[in-house]
């Protein structure tokens, strides 16, 4: 039951993040040459972060994301089974926001396809470059914000201006994406070219969840060296006091 609960905080967290955060995307244009939508789309999926974390973080970890999923199995902090249990649940919760979105914003969308991202340029590597960096930098601040039980305080408001930090330099080349299930909720009612490339932002921040992953051990590993070596040195001074005994 608990997992289920889990699961279900994860479907709605991501259906707020499509709706609230690609709604607004939608009602602004999302255009840098318009600075106000621009910036009002940054904050707007920063701010939806903010209040899902501290509506179901303490349920489900508020991932909403793939991404941060996927970061958390490589960190053994999620196990195979939930890791699963998220990304069907964050995936249908895109969809459902998408839907919804779709629904109620009719012909009043102005980027013409549900916020959904695009190449930049046309361009597959780059574009697969672009989203793998945002997502790293996006991912290793969750695992360091949430390494220590002092921080969950302001964990939240941290992930939340991260989040809003990438989409503010991400918007101009991809549109940001650094979550696979918000990428696929609106492509798949967009269609088009959207769809088609929607691979391209659903592997690249899997991949960025991974490297921030094993970077974010590899950094942390070195502070458990000192205490690893002094255990191994109490283990030698035993065993000589043992054996003059």
């Amino acid at each position: 039951m608990n997992s289920i609960k889990k699961y279900i905080a994860e479907f709605i967290g991501t259906f707020v993040l499509v709706l609230f955060a690609c709604g607004t995307a939608c009602v602004t244009g999302c255009s840098s040459a318009k600075g106000t939508g621009y910036l009002l789309t940054a904050l707007a999926f920063g701010l939806v972060i903010v209040a899902m974390a501290y509506s179901i973080g303490n349920i489900s970890g508020c991932h909403i994301n793939p991404a941060v999923s996927i970061a958390m199995l490589v960190s053994k902090k999620l196990c195979v089974k939930d890791f699963i249990g998220y990304v069907i649940a964050q995936f249908l919760g895109a969809i459902a926001g998408a839907g919804v979105l779709k629904l109620i914003i009719g012909n009043n969308d102005m980027t013409g396809a549900l916020g959904s991202n695009a190449l930049y340029i046309g361009d597959i590597w780059l574009s697969l470059i672009i989203e793998i960096i945002l997502t790293f930098v996006f991912v290793i601040a969750i695992l360091g914000v949430t390494s220590k039980v002092e921080n969950g305080a302001v964990a939240g408001i941290v992930i939340g201006l991260t989040l809003t930090l990438v989409h503010i330099l991400g918007i101009a080349f991809t549109g940001t994406s650094v979550n696979p299930a918000r990428s696929f909720g609106p492509a798949l009612f967009a269609g088009g070219d959207h769809l088609a490339c929607v691979w391209v932002f659903i592997v690249a921040p899997l991949v960025g969840g991974v490297l921030a992953a094993l970077v974010y051990k590899f950094l942390t590993s070195e502070k458990a060296a000192p205490k690893a070596e002094k255990a191994e040195e109490a283990e030698e001074v035993t065993e000589e006091v043992t054996e003059e005994a």
